[in-house]
């Protein structure tokens, strides 16, 4: 195999930070502001009212200054942007009304949006995200990248990202996700690390013939080598980074090891690509997701690519 080449250049001119002004997507803005002080991006703010249930009798709308829910609205994000967070970093707000993917997803398309940033906390025995399933829908559905900061990340964010983890399984969407972890590691003269994650065999492909003699602990060895050429194969030649990467391989279940490994390296960032599925809104509701698990339990924020 040979190195591949980065064919993609990553810009993050327009930055959406979705917000419902709770404390967990409060902890998301200077995550916001670091990336766009860094591209040099303008970010939306934006909070979605909830529609209002129908009347029986149909009567006229009222104008968006008398409009209870709006006054409100703008009230509360007056308060959430106090502070300097995002001191000299263009930004707008915007309220809309509806459900709130379709009205997020008509700002990506409509703003040119090439980010996406929000705050989400675990809950209950699910751990569903922050704003019922939107977190996960975000992350399936998007045509931009998703910077999620999840229930364990720190309220007190970093100004630079210093070490990011890049977490492959080699499929197209975490390639498609490789670019923006080099260039956030460019932009922010930070150590990257490549991570591989070897999943145990299900006990139902473990037949009469898998132990074909050699000792496990040699068999992981030949396959740790075969990784870890395969890492550092994904690397550039014109990455052009400012420290040699990084190459990890590790045997166990993907969600805890890209975990513990972002705690042990004290990962700023993790990084990685979301597969496509033909049921999007119901994998939203799978908490052995792979993403889903990693950004409920990680201690920094988790940027997910699409494929």
């Amino acid at each position: 195999m040979e190195t591949i080449e980065l064919k993609q250049s990553v810009t993050v001119k327009n930055i959406l930070l979705a917000t419902d002004f709770s404390d967990v997507s409060k902890k998301a803005v200077p995550y916001a502001a670091a990336i766009a002080g860094k591209y040099g991006s303008r970010i939306y703010l934006v909070h979605v009212i909830p529609p209002q249930p129908r009347t029986a009798i149909p009567v006229e709308p009222l104008p968006a200054q008398l409009h209870r829910d709006r006054l409100n609205a703008e009230l509360e994000m007056k308060t959430f942007l106090r502070g300097d967070s995002l001191h000299g970093i263009p930004h707008e707000t915007r309220f809309e009304q509806g459900p709130i993917w379709e009205a997020l997803s008509q700002l990506l398309e409509q703003d040119e949006i090439d980010l996406v940033v929000l705050g989400t906390h675990g809950r209950g025995g699910l751990k569903k995200i922050l704003l019922g399933s939107v977190a996960e829908e975000l992350f399936r559905l998007a045509s931009c990248p998703v910077l999620t900061v999840g229930p364990a990340v720190p309220a007190q964010a970093p100004k630079e990202f210093h070490r990011i983890l890049f977490a492959t399984d080699f499929g197209p969407a975490s390639l498609h996700a490789l670019p923006y972890a080099i260039s956030l590691a460019n932009e922010n003269k930070a150590r990257l690390a490549l991570l591989h994650v070897v999943s145990p065999a299900p006990v139902l492909d473990v037949g009469p013939f898998w132990y074909n003699g050699t000792d496990v602990v040699e068999q992981q060895k030949t396959a740790r080598a075969r990784y870890i050429e395969r890492l550092r194969q994904l690397i550039p030649l014109e990455g052009d980074l400012p420290f040699e990467p990084e190459v990890l391989v590790t045997f166990d279940f993907a969600p805890d090891s890209i975990v513990n490994i972002a705690a042990d390296c004290k990962a700023d960032l993790i990084v990685m690509g979301v597969n496509q599925t033909a049921w999007v809104r119901a994998s939203a509701h799978m908490p052995w997701a792979t993403a889903h698990e990693v950004v409920c339990h990680a201690k920094c924020p988790v940027l997910t690519v699409r494929s």
